[in-house]
């Protein structure tokens, strides 16, 4: 199997393949080098390293969890002069995506920006190409679209796409990918899997139970009594969270889950959790597979209605960063939440690397943080202001 691995450094003067190179850039999202280094604000940079796939071809990728007993290597050198150009391929259609884009543009290392499907927006303003007829869940076709135009890097912006494999398939074609495997991506595709890992590695959240039986659902759910909170273990678009108030309302979110099945295939498991009142904030780091670089905090509004009311949605609208999230929360959520999950993930043998974007409640009994989920993405809309 195709492997690669790729190392953090805060001082990217760095060797690849008897080639150096120096990045100085400082967009918040800048591609830096065609095959050896991109940027993110605040000016952290990455490098990868390949090895031989056959011999007669090797390959190099950017953040995926194929790469299990990988062993990369840096190497300090004399900056290069030359810097190469990349053509970039930005997979998804929404406002995260045209924020990629454009950063993306901006950098002088990048040739041309490609993004399937794209939207108006993306269109209008020029700052890609949009292939709206590209089917992104579809490898081949993916596979073949960078050949035929030469794509050095693909950036896979929504979660469905990584659930689904595109990264695993992409890296095994040779085409560097900014997004983990879909065994890393377990963490945003199941919420059970996520709450498994937190209860295995004593990460902190909210007390939980997994039900498929309606009945016995119900019957927990009296037993904890109301408020209390009811998931679709796999992706809904994040509409697959029901906070119920009362017993009641806890009931029709089981019955919708379990019986009508309204989010199909996705409701078929559910979670039923502890209640956690408190302030919501969102935490994102980036990792490398053993390490983790804290970036930057947001918040969004995420209820349908004013004055925080009504179900929730995806998110409409956000600022960052996230007042609560204080320079020492910051470090509270690094040590207990996000390095036990990158050392309980390199344990389970699937190395998560990629953004790894936490879902946070500081408690107000306590002020501390719990995890309520995982994206393993770039947020939609926090993408756009982080």
């Amino acid at each position: 199997m195709a492997s690669s691995s790729f190392t953090l450094s805060p001082s990217p003067k760095l060797l690849h393949n008897n080639r150096s190179f120096h990045s100085q850039n400082q967009n918040p999202f800048v591609f830096l080098n065609s095959s050896q280094s991109f940027s993110l604000k605040p000016h952290f940079s990455f490098t990868f390293t390949h090895r031989s796939v056959s011999p007669s071809r090797t390959f190099f990728s950017p953040f995926t969890c194929l790469a299990k007993n990988s062993e990369p290597s840096v190497a300090v050198v004399t900056p290069s002069k030359r810097e190469e150009r990349v053509v970039v391929l930005v997979i998804g259609g929404g406002g995260r995506e045209h924020a990629l884009c454009s950063a993306l543009k901006r950098s002088s290392s990048c040739d041309s920006v490609f993004c399937a499907p794209g939207n108006v927006g993306i269109c209008s303003s020029g700052d890609a190409t949009c292939i709206p007829d590209l089917d992104v869940f579809d490898s081949e076709s993916v596979i073949s679209f960078c050949r035929k135009w030469g794509v050095g890097l693909v950036v896979v912006g929504p979660e469905a796409p990584l659930v689904a494999g595109l990264s695993n398939e992409l890296v095994k074609a040779g085409i560097p990918t900014f997004g983990p495997s879909s065994e890393a991506a377990a963490l945003e595709g199941s919420k059970n899997f996520m709450k498994n890992l937190c209860d295995k590695y004593r990460i902190p959240t909210a007390k939980y139970k997994t039900f498929t039986d309606p009945s016995a659902a119900k019957k927990y759910i009296q037993e904890q009594g109301a408020p209390i909170v009811v998931k679709a273990d796999r992706l809904a678009a994040g509409k697959g969270v029901i906070v119920a108030m009362t017993l009641e309302e806890a009931y029709e979110a089981v019955d919708s889950m379990l019986i009508e099945n309204v989010f199909g295939t996705a409701g078929c498991r559910i979670v039923v959790e502890e209640f956690l009142e408190g302030e919501e904030a969102s935490f994102f780091a980036l990792v490398d597979g053993e390490n983790a670089i804290p970036l930057e905090s947001a918040q969004d509004h995420k209820r349908v209605g004013d004055g925080d009311t009504g179900p929730n949605t995806g998110g409409m609208g956000a600022y960052s960063p996230a007042p609560i999230l204080t320079k020492e929360l910051q470090s509270v959520v690094m040590e207990s939440i996000i390095l036990p999950t990158v050392k309980g993930m390199s344990a389970e043998g699937c190395k998560f690397v990629g953004v790894l974007y936490a879902g946070l409640m500081i408690e107000k009994k306590s002020g501390l943080p719990k995890l309520i989920e995982y994206n393993v993405r770039f947020g939609d809309p926090e993408c756009q202001v982080s």
